[in-house]
Order: C-alpha cells, then sequence, then structure tokens
C-alpha cells in the first residue's frame, strides 16, 4: 500500500475514533433529552415539582465522546511511529458510540420513571453506570493496541 493510501487509512482511523463515539454521544442524548422534556411536561400538567436532577440523566452518555478522543490521540501517537491501527478507530468508535446510544435510551426510561415516582434515582444511575462500563472497557482495552502495533516495538 502506498504510503499516500496509508496516512488516509490513519486519518480514518483517527476521525472514526471521535466521530463515531460523538455521533452515539449525540443520539443518546438527543434520545434522554427528548424524554426528560416530555417527563417533565408530564409533571408541569399533572402540578407537581419538576425534577432538575433528570438532566443528571441526559448528559450521561456524553463521557463516550471523551473516550473517543482519548483513543484517537492513542492511534495519533503510534500512527506517527509508523503503526497501522486505523481499524482500531473505527471498531473502537462504533462500540463506544453505541454505549452512548444505548446509555441514553435507558436514560429516556429512568427520566419518566423518576419524573413519576421521584424515587430511584441511585439506582437508575448504577444502571447508566454498567453501560458505561462497555465504552470503558473497550477504551481501556483499545488504547494498548496502537503502541503494540508500532514496528519494533
Amino acid at each position: 500500500m502506498d504510503t499516500i493510501a496509508l496516512a488516509q487509512f490513519q486519518d480514518l482511523g483517527m476521525a472514526g475514533a471521535l466521530a463515531l463515539a460523538a455521533a452515539g454521544s449525540a443520539l443518546g442524548t438527543g434520545m434522554a433529552g427528548m424524554a426528560t422534556i416530555g417527563a417533565w411536561k408530564k409533571c408541569y400538567a399533572q402540578g407537581k415539582a419538576v425534577p432538575f436532577l433528570l438532566l443528571a440523566f441526559v448528559g450521561a452518555p456524553l463521557t463516550q465522546t471523551i473516550y473517543g478522543l482519548i483513543l484517537m490521540n492513542s492511534i495519533r501517537a503510534a500512527a506517527e511511529l509508523g503503526a497501522t491501527a486505523w481499524w482500531i478507530g473505527l471498531l473502537g468508535g462504533l462500540a463506544m458510540g453505541a454505549s452512548a446510544m444505548m446509555q441514553g435510551r435507558a436514560a429516556a426510561g429512568a427520566a419518566d420513571a423518576l419524573a413519576e415516582t421521584g424515587k430511584g434515582f441511585a439506582n437508575y444511575m448504577i444502571v447508566l453506570g454498567i453501560i458505561e462500563t462497555v465504552a470503558l472497557f473497550v477504551m481501556a482495552l483499545f488504547l494498548g493496541i496502537p503502541a503494540s502495533l508500532v514496528p519494533g516495538a
């Protein structure tokens, strides 16, 4: 493979790590945000206090974007030393993005449940934390791969 094509693949991997994780975060926060707005509307319609705490659910999927950025930087550092790790960015970004999207779906349910009952916040956060763990595992396990691909390492 020529040098220009290889560099483009490296760029694709780096961009993919961040972009796919961020796309999942956008979808997840969007889903949780829509459910939160709906939950607040129900509270207003029923004359109940509106729980500000629901915003914690909306923001939960944002961390996967940070994990994508960390993975992107690891791929960049390895690429500068000659490693070919573009596939790590695409697969890692996809897995972290899927985690963020599913976390947003779970957060949407949590927002609705908390607004309706006023109970269970800690339980809902534990569920979101378990989903978050998938992205953390992907990031932690994938961070070591680019350095191991450096020629002569």
